[in-house]
């Protein structure tokens, strides 16, 4: 077997190829690696990939191709690399994540015009047996609201969206289907990826800044109760790697929590609460109060009293933020990640748990302990700036 991925300097794709690496079937891995400028070994990067956690890296075994997604003679650079002649597996985990408006051009370009010159490449393959695309399982959209979610539910072009990120991923299915043999596909969806579960540090601060932030500001104005489908990075590549090898029924898969360990904003706060005895307790109010919290974190002040009952957390703000933009950075960051915690999803994974042994993930209240220690060392303020 020979694999073409991209994303291995990502949080999920790293992990990924990883597990790949550890596989004797696998050949050889060719990793789609983006040059910087000035930069004197580009394989170093492969190498810190593996040297994070202390992991077998083979050299022989594992090769850099240069590109971007972006480039826009991706599809001539690839056709002309006679190292990619045999490729028979595509596994397409690189994507443009962020949450905020302002990439939304960015976020079309690599999420689905990158995606269709990798496709316009992969159709020419000779040999390929399977293009495993990495999805979501949030491409379901905003509409469906406290329930399960099965996949043959999505792709739905009916579905409105809270983030430019899960339409991109929603038309990237689309294109997927339209372009290649039916045979040829394999869309896993994983849900909402935070943290290891392992006393390991993640590979990225990826949505676990949010569980950080909510955990510096304590009053948060979501649905304590709502359903919250949460894994871990190194359960979702285990389970990509399990499903490529697997005898598969289906096409479409959800990597996700489900019933088994599904958790909620109340869990998940519990379980870290316990640890930072010096601030308030964690409190959960209406959504509706974003906006007033959002006008004090302008102003340091609240004319029309909204937050009269909540003095404790208004004095708090004051004394751990050394200025009032601080908070209002934080919130902007937050404000999509707000939404997304009171859709009360879970993602149905009867198909992943019947075809696989892997079994169902750990709930995110108890493995979130094993990245705990990593909350204080995440610049969350950076993170906000670019969610």
């Amino acid at each position: 077997m020979q694999i073409f991925i991209t994303g291995v300097t990502g949080f999920l794709g790293g992990e990924v190829l990883v597990n790949l690496a550890a596989r004797k079937e696998i050949e050889k891995i060719y990793c789609l690696v983006r040059i910087k400028d000035g930069e004197a070994d580009p394989k170093a990067r492969l190498r810190k990939i593996f040297e994070l956690h202390s992991d077998h890296y083979d050299a022989n075994k594992i090769e850099l191709v240069e590109g971007n997604l972006t480039d826009e003679d991706l599809v001539i650079k690839l056709k002309a690399d006679p190292r990619l002649k045999n490729i028979d597996h595509v596994i397409h985990s690189a994507a443009n994540t962020s949450f905020s408006g302002i990439y939304n051009d960015l976020i079309d370009k690599v999420n689905i015009q990158g995606l269709k010159s990798l496709l316009a490449w992969a159709a020419s393959l000779e040999v390929l047996n399977k293009f495993v695309y990495i999805g979501t399982a949030t491409i379901c959209g905003k509409d469906v609201l406290h329930r399960m979610v099965h996949e043959d539910e999505s792709p739905n072009l009916q579905a409105s969206h809270l983030v430019r990120y899960t339409y991109s991923k929603m038309m990237g299915e689309l294109m997927v289907r339209e372009m290649l043999q039916k045979e040829k596909i394999l869309i896993l969806r994983p849900s909402i990826i935070m943290g290891d579960s392992r006393p390991v540090f993640p590979r990225s601060p990826v949505i676990l800044w949010t569980l950080a932030t909510a955990n510096l500001i304590r009053l948060l104005p979501i649905a304590p109760d709502s359903a919250l489908d949460v894994i871990p990075v190194d359960y979702a590549a285990k389970a990509i790697t399990a499903l490529l090898f697997a005898k598969r029924r289906f096409d479409t898969y959800h990597i996700s929590a489900g019933t088994p360990s599904v958790s909620t904003p109340f869990k998940l706060a519990k379980a870290i609460e316990a640890f930072y005895p010096e601030r308030p307790a964690f409190k959960f109010i209406d959504q509706k109060m974003l906006n007033p919290i959002k006008i004090w974190s302008k102003k340091g002040e609240d004319k029309n009293n909204h937050l009269a009952d909540f003095t404790e957390y208004t004095s708090y703000w004051s004394s751990v933020f050394n200025e009032n933009g601080q908070l209002r950075i934080l919130l902007a960051g937050m404000e999509p990640y707000f939404g997304f915690l009171s859709l009360g999803q879970t993602f149905n994974n009867d198909r992943l748990l019947a075809d696989t042994t892997i079994g169902a993930p750990p709930p995110a209240h108890q493995y979130i302990l094993s990245s705990r220690s990593y909350l204080d060392k995440i610049n969350i303020l950076e993170a906000a700036l670019d969610p």
